[in-house]
């Protein structure tokens, strides 16, 4: 697939060129049937990721355990896209990406389903770590079509519109599931993503070209990734830069209200702002990291960076807060340089390289939520976790300076 690095990034192996050529020429009928098809299938995986978050009291009511338990399940998914990226893109090396991509959606829908069928608290566990397993994966292999797909200088772009399925799911997929979940109960909430997941399989195997595996494809070529120091470098960003967000979203709820003394019946509408910066982010930080994708990669930490001291001021006002939020969700930003950073550090080992990039950002989540949970713990308030994030900013940064550094001394050699 065409991965040809733009003026900033780096070089691109010739096995990776000689993936592209199977997909070339692509009209952009193609591209823009692929992407809805792709996106479909990153909206249910957006929808099934969140929406669990809104309903823990029903759920917890329904298994007989309390709140905090019921939230372990979330964990489970987590856990699940960490291990399941990289097994998944190593095991699945030398499958199509059309039909690589249709098994994963396929568990994902069959992994909601049985989500919605669990009998207790343990199966539900189990269930949800399931459904977690294709979710790195299917962005990685995503993401590589899709730059397969576009045109020179445009694969950002083409990824971000990948990734609009997920954010959008915050817009939209989650308060429907939501709404469903409360009328219906839980289980239909994931009866609906699995319904969209499964949507999804059908319109992946008749709107995405059939491309193969690359020539040579292997695990153990795959496995190579992790051996280059540059994808290490990426991921760290990644895993440290983008857990500010988590620091402060995850408790953004009891911030609005008890710091900002917003209403309670006014989170939900404030919360969809952050569905709305997520969407702008997305849009406007692929077309960047088209333009020039490492400094766009530093502007966007310090723009995280920022993002997190203005949300300390910020919250103590509804007005203000509302605001703070949506620009916390414009922090997305930073996901399709990084995916395309990574496919351009890889080398041959391209689907492995892309899958991790989610198992990065999942690691983010597990980072920053703990963090601030520490911060608040310890006395500093709900606003403490803005001062988490920013401290999380500035250590991406600091492993974005590495890389460069790194780089440089290689090409010095």
């Amino acid at each position: 697939m065409t991965v040809s690095a733009t003026p900033t990034s780096s070089t691109v192996t010739p096995a990776a060129d000689a993936d592209a050529d199977a997909a070339s020429p692509a009209d952009e009928r193609t591209l823009v049937r692929a992407v809805l098809a792709m996106g479909v299938g990153g909206f249910a995986i957006g929808t099934g990721e969140f929406v669990i978050m809104g309903l823990l009291p029903e759920v917890a009511l329904d298994l007989g355990v309390s709140i905090p338990q019921a939230g372990h399940v979330i964990s489970a998914y987590a856990l699940g896209v960490v291990v399941g990226a990289p097994v998944l893109a190593v095991l699945a090396a030398h499958w199509g990406r059309r039909a690589l991509l249709m098994a994963l959606m396929a568990v994902y829908a069959l992994g909601n389903f049985a989500s919605a069928l669990a009998p207790g608290y343990a199966s539900l566990g189990l269930l949800r770590l399931v459904s977690g397993l294709p979710h790195g994966t299917y962005f990685g292999v995503a993401a590589l079509v899709a730059a397969a797909l576009s045109r020179p200088g445009q694969r950002a772009r083409a990824v971000g519109w990948v990734m609009l399925g997920l954010t959008s799911a915050t817009l939209v997929g989650v308060p429907i599931a939501a709404a469903l979940g409360s009328l219906l109960g839980w289980r239909a909430a994931f009866v609906f993503v699995g319904a969209i997941a499964l949507a999804a399989v059908f319109m992946v195997r008749r709107w995405v070209p059939d491309m193969p595996a690359p020539q040579g494809a292997s695990p153990w070529r795959e496995l190579g990734a992790l051996a280059r120091g540059q994808v290490w470098f990426t991921l760290g960003i990644g895993a440290i830069g983008f857990g500010g967000m988590f620091a402060v979203f995850s408790y953004i709820k009891p911030t609005l209200v008890e710091v900002a003394g917003m209403p309670a019946a006014l989170v939900p509408f404030t919360l969809s702002l952050f569905g709305l910066g997520m969407v702008a982010g997305n849009l406007v930080g692929s077309r960047m990291a088209d333009r020039a994708l490492m400094p766009t990669v530093g502007k966007l930490l310090w723009w995280s960076v920022a993002v997190m001291v203005v949300f300390v001021a910020a919250a103590h006002h509804p007005l203000t807060a509302a605001l703070s939020v949506f620009l916390l969700g414009t922090v997305v930003a930073i996901g399709p340089a990084l995916q395309i950073r990574l496919m351009d550090v890889a080398g041959d080992a391209q689907t492995l390289a892309a899958a991790l990039n989610h198992s990065a950002f999942n690691a983010a989540n597990a980072l920053g939520a703990w963090l601030g949970g520490v911060a608040i713990a310890a006395g500093g308030g709900w606003t403490s976790t803005g001062w988490v994030g920013a401290l999380l900013g500035l250590g991406g940064l600091a492993v974005f300076t590495a890389a460069l550094a790194s780089e440089r001394r290689t090409r010095a050699r």
